[in-house]
């Protein structure tokens, strides 16, 4: 089991803003190359299908972290909505295993 110390808890992140959380969500899965992780946060945000439909990506065999990356750039800035609390809890989740 891991300490505290190295584990941030709830509590802890949840104060954080969700963009803080992301970024820290996404350097953890650049880390671990976990395309899987990314694809599961970008397919709940707004637009993301319209987005995803320009390159495929996500629709592709094989999509690479960078992919990810790029089309989460693409829809940065973007009022996030109804759908920021369901990513906030994403990132916490992902930031506390």
């Amino acid at each position: 089991m891991l300490s505290d110390m190295t584990t941030p808890g709830f509590a802890e992140l949840d104060a954080l803003p969700t963009e803080e959380l992301r970024e820290r969500a996404f350097a953890k899965a650049r880390e671990q190359r976990d395309v899987r992780f990314f694809w599961s946060v970008l397919k709940h945000l707004p637009d993301a299908d319209e987005a995803a439909s320009l390159d495929g990506a996500p629709h592709s065999i094989g999509p690479t972290v960078d992919e990810a990356v790029a089309l989460w750039r693409e829809l940065e800035g973007r009022d996030l909505g109804a759908h920021e609390p369901l990513l906030r809890a994403a990132f916490i989740d992902y930031l506390s295993k």
